[in-house]
């Protein structure tokens, strides 16, 4: 599973850094600067609550469907 972020419909409401501002880190004005990354299995639930969070749908999850991770 990767995560990755659609910086073109990111415009700063900055939800998913509410959700884990660890995972998800924005700029100063609060845009997301999040770098596409494998999913480890212990932030799994944070990361699918933050893409969830998005109103703008610019974090996209990709399941690898191949192996169902």
């Amino acid at each position: 599973m990767r995560v990755r972020l659609d910086q073109s419909r990111c415009v700063g409401h900055a939800q998913c850094y509410a959700v884990d501002p660890n995972l998800f880190p924005v700029d100063h004005s609060g845009y997301s600067i999040l770098e596409e990354h494998d999913v480890r299995p212990d932030e799994e639930q944070v990361i699918r609550d933050g893409v969830a969070a998005c109103p703008e749908m610019a974090l996209i999850l990709e399941e690898n469907r191949a192996t169902g991770d």
